[in-house]
């Protein structure tokens, strides 16, 4: 496996993006060199753990206005980049990436590295992907949920048509414009500088192999070598029963009404005040910010009363 480090300068001043740097690393788990992964850390280390997992094409940055009000509820709030996007390493081959890896990669920084526990969740995109294969895997981790704009999809359902689409865009566009991708995905316009520090870690076509290939690893038929993995994480969901929120937003046709499933098959969902994330797209840290925000203190709130 070849791997690229884009270089700090690339992150220096970038628009609203004040936080420290914090590295680990992780091994392949085929086997091959270690990789650095980034990750924010920010808060109380004494506090209640709020984990933020980013999707594609984004990175840690898109947590910039989520991040700093759960730092002044007393929380200790961990962003990483995944692999391949971000300060992480990123492995110079699409065949590099596989939704295996990606689990095994973030379960060696969360838990063997870092020993992350109680921890609330707010996945969105991939990061609800590859969250919800993490509280599955390991559910006495997770003290509680928040889903946005996301799914785990098996395969056995067929895909929307706009998701087929913006398949076989990440894998044709001849230039991935990361930055323009994510205010597209957006209902705000966002201002040139913040385009310009989604795309700070991807200087060249090289370093984009990641943001290409995940779209691809999206199971969309029953065989998908990730296909059967999903199937027993979902058997393993209808056993969670710690909170469980969906907060997905009214302007995204890729996830419109993936939250269901979620609600209906997840014990820990049932009786939960559910929300719509309104005037959002996509990308609801950048449409909504203060609505993923109470979406979490939600949860914080609940597993606090659980737990008393």
């Amino acid at each position: 496996m070849q791997l690229l480090r884009t270089p700090d300068s690339a992150f220096a001043d970038l628009a609203g993006y004040p936080f420290a740097a914090h590295y680990l690393e992780v091994t392949d788990p085929d086997g091959g060199r270690p990789l650095r992964l980034h990750h924010l850390d920010e808060g109380d280390p004494a506090g209640r753990v709020v984990l933020l997992l980013h999707g594609e094409p984004t990175w840690s940055y898109l947590y910039r206005n989520v991040l700093p009000p759960l730092v002044a509820d007393g929380c200790r709030v961990l962003a990483p980049d995944l692999i391949g996007f971000g300060r992480s390493d990123k492995p110079t081959s699409t065949h590099d990436h596989t939704y295996a890896r990606h689990v095994a990669w973030l379960t060696q920084a969360l838990f063997d590295e870092l020993d992350l526990r109680d921890i609330v969740l707010f996945g969105q995109d991939w990061g609800g992907l590859l969250g919800l294969r993490l509280v599955a895997a390991h559910p006495d981790r997770f003290a509680g949920v928040v889903a946005s704009n996301t799914a785990l999809p098996t395969g056995d359902q067929a895909p929307s048509e706009a998701f087929l689409a913006w398949q076989r865009a990440a894998r044709e566009l001849p230039v991935f414009a990361t930055g323009r991708i994510v205010d597209g995905g957006s209902l705000t316009r966002l201002p040139a500088e913040v385009i310009a520090a989604y795309d700070a870690p991807f200087p060249d076509a090289e370093h984009q192999a990641g943001a290409r290939a995940l779209p691809g690893l999206v199971p969309t038929a029953p065989a998908d070598p990730a296909a059967e993995d999903n199937r027993r994480a979902w058997q393993a969901l209808q056993g969670y029963t710690a909170p469980f929120l969906t907060a997905f937003s009214d302007g995204d046709p890729i996830t419109a009404g993936g939250q269901r499933p979620l609600q209906q098959l997840i014990p820990g969902a049932h009786d939960q005040p559910h929300r719509t994330i309104e005037g959002a797209g996509h990308f609801v840290q950048e449409d909504a910010p203060e609505q993923v925000v109470a979406a979490i203190r939600t949860v914080l709130e609940r597993t606090t009363t659980a737990g008393s």
